[in-house]
C-alpha cells in the first residue's frame, strides 16, 4: 500500500521520497491543492492552522496531521474529527537548548556590557557573574529541557527538573512555591495549554528572589507579560524572553527598552539545518503510521 503525503517544501519531497509506501506530492501555499489532495492521506503544513484549516475540506481521506514544530496549540483546535496529530518533538531542542546557554552566559558574563564598551573604544574591566553555583530550575522536563539539562551540569549549576507531573528525578509543578525561592534561573520550556496559559504570573514571580532570572523559551502565552514587565520595571527580576505575549512584540512595548531583558525574536530554533532535522523526524513518525503504528509524537487532547 502506498500513501499519498501533502509536503510544503523540496527538502520534504527528498527525505519522504526515501520512505517505502510513501508518495510524497508537493504542494505550495499560495497556489491551489494539487489534483492528489483528494487522496492525501497525510498532509504537512507550511503555515498555520488559520490559513490551511479551510483547504481541508478538500482532503477527504486526511488521517494525520505531521508538524515540523514541537509545540502543537496552533492546531489542537482546528483537527477534523478522525484526523491524528503528531509533533516535530525532538528535532529543534538541541538548538533551542543551545540558545537558553547563549543567553544565560551573556547575561552572566555581562557580554553586552562589554560590547557597548568596545563600540565606544573603552576598555573597562570588571567583575561579572557565573553560572558556577547557580540554582536553576528548568520548567518543563521533555526534550529541551532534558537537552538543556545535559548542557547546564558540565558549568556546575545545580538543576532542578519541574514536570508538569512528578516522576524519577523530576518535581511536580505543585511543588513549584518550594523551588521557586530557592532559584537563581528559572528556564520556562512547557507548552502552551490551558493549564500553562498565564502559568507564570504575579504570584509564581514574587516567588523568584531577587535579581533571579527568568529565561522563557516555549511560549508567550505562559507568562503574564504585565507581572512580568511590573517585576523588570522595579529592577527586581532579570529576564531573557525568545517568545512574547504579545508576538511580534509591537512598537513601544516597554519590554523593547527595559535594560533588565534579552528580547529575541522566536529564532531559538532557527539554525541552519533546522528544516532537515525536522523532517528526518517527520519521516521517521509518517513511516511508523505507514507501517500501521501509531506515530511516537502524537498528540493527546492539547498536547
Amino acid at each position: 500500500m502506498t500513501i499519498t503525503v501533502l509536503v510544503p517544501h523540496d527538502e520534504g519531497f527528498e527525505a519522504l521520497s526515501e520512505v517505502e509506501g510513501v508518495r510524497p506530492v508537493r504542494y505550495g501555499l499560495d497556489e491551489a491543492l494539487p489534483p492528489e489532495a483528494a487522496e492525501a492521506e497525510v498532509l504537512i503544513p507550511g503555515a498555520k492552522a488559520p490559513r490551511l484549516a479551510p483547504l481541508l475540506r478538500w482532503m477527504p481521506r486526511l488521517r494525520l496531521i505531521q508538524l515540523l514544530s514541537a509545540g502543537a496549540e496552533d492546531w489542537t483546535g482546528a483537527l477534523p474529527s478522525g484526523v491524528l496529530l503528531s509533533t516535530c518533538r525532538g528535532a529543534h531542542g538541541g538548538s533551542t537548548a543551545e540558545w537558553v546557554m547563549a543567553v544565560l552566559l551573556s547575561v552572566c558574563r555581562d557580554l553586552d556590557g562589554f560590547a557597548a564598551a568596545q563600540r565606544r573604544g573603552h576598555w573597562i574591566p570588571g567583575t561579572t557573574d557565573t553560572l558556577q553555583g547557580k540554582r536553576a530550575v528548568v520548567l518543563g522536563a521533555g526534550d529541551v529541557g532534558g537537552q538543556l539539562r545535559r548542557r547546564l551540569e558540565p558549568f556546575d549549576t545545580r538543576v532542578r527538573m519541574v514536570g508538569l507531573t512528578a516522576r524519577d528525578d523530576v518535581h511536580g509543578v505543585d511543588e513549584l512555591p518550594t523551588l521557586l525561592p530557592e532559584s537563581d534561573i528559572v528556564v520556562v520550556l512547557v507548552p502552551l495549554t490551558s493549564r500553562t496559559h498565564g502559568m507564570v504570573d504575579d504570584a509564581f514571580l514574587a516567588a523568584m528572589p531577587d535579581h533571579a532570572l527568568l529565561v522563557n523559551a516555549s511560549r508567550g502565552g505562559v507568562v503574564d507579560t504585565d507581572a512580568l514587565v511590573a517585576h523588570l520595571s522595579a529592577g527586581r527580576l532579570r529576564a531573557a524572553l525568545d517568545v512574547t505575549d504579545p508576538e511580534p512584540l509591537p512598537d513601544g512595548h516597554p519590554l523593547w527598552t527595559l535594560p533588565n531583558v534579552v528580547v529575541t525574536p522566536h529564532i531559538a530554533g532557527a539554525v541552519r539545518d533546522a528544516r532537515r532535522r525536522s523532517y528526518a523526524v517527520a519521516a521517521a513518525e509518517i513511516a511508523r503510521y505507514v507501517q500501521g503504528e501509531l506515530p511516537e509524537n502524537l498528540v493527546h487532547g492539547e498536547y
